[in-house]
């Protein structure tokens, strides 16, 4: 049998997708110890919705992170939320939806404040030369007008990071002291907690939302330990 095949986006800064949710379902099967390829892509133009990351798994093709792990577990037998009772998946679900909120002004801190943009620019070329200046102005063009037409894009810089810094705040009360979201082994949605904080700590670029994770220490914690157990 064929492995399936995750399409994401390039690695960066030793994170192996510098998209939150492509690295959610990359660390979901690596908990899951779901055999699979991850091929690095930028173009979107194949992908079922038009946008990364997706899953091939033989004839099945599925866009969207949100899909694509209801579709391995059910395709692959994974039992790993099995033991969350109805009110933990609940807060799972939740939490999925804050972390969602979380990605506009996680994004915005790469592609639109001029504080942060050149830096990280600088960090995708210098890592990945296959990838070009026009590459980036064109992908920062896109993400200017799609900040504008979700909404982001109409707020002033502080109100952006307060927005992401009050999302970071619900994930580190709601995580508490505890090893991950519901006691001692993770669950798909410490994946999801992953992709996201991960693709703040891990870059060397001072944004508000990373000082706000450096400062919190279960977070840390809890990405530190997700890292070392999808990445060993």
């Amino acid at each position: 049998m064929n492995k399936p095949i995750l399409y994401s986006y390039p690695e960066l800064c030793g994170v192996a997708d510098n998209n939150p949710f492509g690295l959610k379902v990359y660390a979901f099967m690596r908990l899951c110890e779901l055999p699979f390829e991850q091929r690095h892509i930028l173009d979107t133009r194949l992908a079922p919705r038009g946008q990364l990351p997706y899953l091939v798994d033989g004839e099945q093709s599925i866009g969207d992170s949100d899909a694509i792990i209801p579709y391995l577990k059910q395709r692959y037998s994974l039992a790993i939320d099995d033991d969350l009772s109805p009110e933990q998946q609940n807060l799972a679900y939740l939490t999925g939806r804050t972390l969602d909120d979380l990605y506009w002004p996680m994004s915005y801190s790469r592609w639109s404040d001029e504080r942060y943009w050149p830096a990280f620019r600088q960090l995708v070329l210098s890592t990945h030369p296959d990838i070009t200046e026009s590459d980036m102005a064109a992908a920062h063009d896109y993400n200017q007008q799609r900040y504008y037409y979700q909404g982001i894009g109409r707020y002033e810089p502080a109100q952006v990071y307060e927005r992401g810094i009050a999302d970071l705040g619900v994930i580190g009360e709601l995580l508490g002291p505890k090893a991950y979201m519901f006691g001692a082994s993770p669950h798909s949605v410490d994946a999801a907690i992953y992709g996201f904080v991960a693709n703040i700590y891990y870059y060397d670029i001072r944004t508000p939302l990373r000082q706000f994770v450096l400062d919190r220490p279960n977070l840390i914690r809890h990405c530190e330990s997700m890292h070392e157990r999808v990445n060993g």
